[in-house]
């Protein structure tokens, strides 16, 4: 044991990435998405490739930046990527499909919107995703693969814009200020003025609002 938490991380951020082409493959896709926990909004996925020689200092896990960081770092990741897909599922998908599957499905259609032919996935977390082509999980991927730190980035970016665009429609929620997440003042004006068209109906903290017949 070194003493770190996780002694068996590669240092290199594109260690996964250089493991896969060395089996065969060329073009990799790290999928990510923004937006499992809020109360209200979509969940957003991002599917980014990056070319070989991929360098942006500054690049991490999306949750480890500051919403100026991940802003100035958008438009760099786009401007080098390969390719970028995004893809979301409505907060009505959500409760029709639980928050797992809608993600899951958020994540598909990032990699449908891919203009290249990705031969291999690399995606945060534990849940593969339902595709033909060849992934690995990682759990804490997006600290530990630039491509789906990309995407983490990518995919923030993408959900906390639509949000401030819905807090233009519905201002009373505040979606500009916590995303839809559960502040105390959003779970205030979820008790004030009932759920929104955005609210997500089979989670705590909206459903006990929901008018009853």
């Amino acid at each position: 044991m070194n003493g770190t938490l996780f002694p068996e991380l590669p240092v290199d951020p594109l260690f996964f990435e250089r493991e896969a082409r060395q089996r065969g493959y060329r073009l990799i896709a790290g999928i990510d998405e923004a937006g499992r926990g809020p109360l209200a909004g979509p969940v957003v996925a991002a599917a980014v490739v990056l070319p070989e020689t991929f360098s942006l200092p500054g690049l991490t896990d999306s949750k480890q930046l500051s919403e100026k960081e991940r802003e100035r770092l958008f438009p760099l990741i786009r401007a080098q990527a390969l390719a970028v897909g995004i893809g979301w599922a409505s907060a009505e998908e959500i409760d029709q499909l639980n928050i797992l599957q809608a993600t899951l499905c958020s994540m598909v259609r990032a990699f449908h919107r891919l203009r290249c032919n990705v031969d291999y996935l690399l995606i945060d977390g534990i849940s593969k995703v339902p595709l033909s082509t060849p992934q690995m999980t990682l759990k804490q991927g997006d600290s530990r693969s630039l491509s789906i730190s990309a995407a983490s980035v990518v995919a923030k970016v993408v959900r906390d814009r639509l949000m401030r665009v819905h807090d233009r429609h519905y201002p009373e929620y505040g979606f500009a200020q916590h995303k839809g997440y559960g502040s105390a003042a959003h779970c205030q004006a979820i008790a004030r003025f009932g759920p929104s068209p955005l609210h997500r109906k089979t989670f705590r903290g909206v459903r006990e609002y929901l008018p009853h017949d």
